[in-house]
């Protein structure tokens, strides 16, 4: 029996039918527990077995008694009360033990029953119990399906709400702006920038071939930084504007912008836009900002800073395709007024030096009279710099 009644020490959780397996199984072995104590206490030999065992004492004993006084037939009247007082004394004690030996059998044979009807008991309860757990547990497992169904739902709604979130965000913050593309990290930007009017403040008389457009459209693919709207990395299509300065900026927006006091943080991807944007009227502004001189034939540029670059226009140009020249270049306000002579010249002179293939181009040229002029200013100061040290 006692192999029966192994039960496994496994750690694992018993899932509901292994439960229901055991109990099973302790109500069979219970059963038959049961069966095959009923029939040795009516068959088996071995309770004859035990009842001689029993009696085998007392025997012993009366037998020991009789050879002790085997010739009791030799004994005086008070010498046989005295053997008869032994003897009852001695069945009194064998009585007492016997009563008590039945009265302890007895004691044990009913706690045997009360402790089996009680765990019948038991185990008849606990399988009602697993019957009426059963529906319980079906029912429990499919709301759980069902909560799982809705979860997996909520979390795509909310996946899509900080999507669109982000979208509207992005439109609502920066102007002229259409997100027209959101693919994981990358977002793809329209943007359309409006060019003020310039409204003959800074020319006398326009160069035909020059208009000034109202509007400029670009697109941009930004790559942002996993779960924030910090830049990463920019295309801008066309690539007519150089952006690589503000990209390069904008990637160290945050540890600038936490260094400024009382005042408000914006995301990088917002100060880039706005930054672009202003590069971009300022470089359409600067490549149509010019005034044509007729009677020296020369051209104005007016270059952002304050200068002013004076071109003189060769014989038959444009359509002769000849190289423009750079006269001068003079500061125009009072902001550009600390930009040095000996500066001024040697743009002048590297500018003249340029390929022939950029000078036919009065844009391209005078772009790079502004890309030499700052690059000039830049090895200036630190010329000054290094004096200073």
């Amino acid at each position: 029996m006692a192999e029966k009644m192994e039960i496994s020490s496994s750690s694992e959780p018993l899932d509901l039918q292994s439960i229901r397996s055991r109990v099973n199984e302790l109500i069979e072995i219970h059963s038959s527990n049961k069966d095959e104590h009923e029939s040795e206490s009516l068959l088996n030999p071995d309770s004859e077995k035990l009842l001689q065992d029993c009696t085998l004492p007392f025997e012993s004993k009366v037998k020991e008694i009789i050879d002790e006084y085997s010739d009791v037939g030799f004994l005086g009247i008070e010498d046989l009360d005295k053997y008869l007082a032994h003897l009852k004394e001695e069945l009194n004690q064998v009585e007492a033990e016997s009563a008590k030996i039945s009265n302890e059998i007895e004691d044990l044979s009913r706690n045997q029953i009360e402790e089996s009807d009680i765990l019948e008991g038991n185990l008849e309860v606990l399988k009602c119990a697993l019957d009426s757990i059963v529906p319980q547990i079906l029912e429990l497992e499919s709301q759980i399906e069902q909560n799982n169904a809705i979860l997996k739902s909520l979390q795509d709604l909310d996946s899509m709400y900080k999507r669109l979130d982000v979208l509207e965000q992005i439109e609502d913050a920066l102007t002229g702006l259409k997100v027209i593309g959101f693919d994981g990290n990358c977002i793809r930007l329209s943007l359309q920038t409006y060019i003020p009017k310039l409204e003959g403040v800074l020319c006398q008389k326009t160069i035909e071939d020059i208009s000034e457009p109202s509007e400029m459209n670009h697109e941009l693919l930004v790559e942002i930084m996993d779960g924030t709207m910090e830049v990463k990395n920019v295309e801008m299509f066309p690539n007519d504007v150089y952006i690589g300065d503000i990209v390069d900026a904008a990637k160290s927006f945050r540890q600038l912008s936490s260094n400024l006091m009382g005042h408000e943080t914006r995301s990088s991807l917002e100060w880039f836009v706005g930054t672009v944007q202003d590069r971009i009227i300022l470089s359409t502004l600067r490549r149509h900002s010019f005034e044509y001189l007729e009677i020296d034939e020369t051209i104005i540029a007016h270059l952002v800073g304050g200068i002013d670059a004076f071109i003189k226009v060769p014989q038959g140009w444009p359509l002769s395709k000849s190289p423009l020249k750079l006269l001068s270049v003079k500061s125009s306000d009072h902001h550009s007024r600390g930009i040095s002579l000996s500066l001024l010249c040697k743009v002048e002179e590297i500018a003249n030096s340029l390929d022939m293939h950029i000078r036919p181009n009065l844009s391209a040229f005078v772009d790079e009279v502004e890309k030499l002029l700052l690059e000039q200013m830049r090895l200036e100061l630190r010329s000054d710099d290094a004096a200073d040290k």
